[in-house]
């Protein structure tokens, strides 16, 4: 199960997270860890480039995109390797909904597409679409006319 996406700005301030299956008395605890563990490792990582951790049991994979860090983290079946294809595709819809990587300020003028797309491509915490295409599809809000 997939039980966490995060988005991060370059100071550690969520930009945007989900979690699945994680108590609320938990998700401080996720919040801080994850900000920690992007800012004592991803200065000097070039965009797209996978980082890996695992904590109590579970993976996290993370990356630089533009200003904006992304984590993922799961457990279970999606180890580190089913969690590189997921966050292999919400990097690509990040980088479709706006053009380029994205700054702070063009991440958060694309806010709601993004939303949208991460809502497409992780669902209840299973990765649900990972095709480009159906994706753009779904998040035009209008009924799909083939599948």
């Amino acid at each position: 199960m997939i039980l966490a996406v995060l988005f991060a700005n370059s100071v550690g301030n969520i930009l945007v997270e989900r979690f699945f299956g994680v108590p609320a008395e938990e998700r401080l605890h996720w919040r801080s860890f994850l900000v920690k563990l992007g800012a004592d490792n991803l200065k000097g990582v070039k965009n797209e480039e996978l980082l890996v951790a695992c904590h109590k049991s579970v993976y996290i994979v993370y990356t630089v995109l533009g200003d904006v860090s992304i984590f993922v983290v799961g457990k279970d079946e999606y180890d580190e390797l089913a969690l590189s294809e997921v966050i292999f595709v919400i990097t690509s819809a990040v980088k479709d909904v706006c053009g380029k990587p994205p700054t702070e300020r063009l991440f958060l003028d694309k806010y709601g597409r993004i939303c949208l797309c991460l809502d497409e491509i992780v669902w209840t915490g299973l990765l649900e679409n990972t095709e480009k295409d159906r994706i753009k599809r779904m998040i035009r809000l209008k009924p799909p006319t083939e599948f």
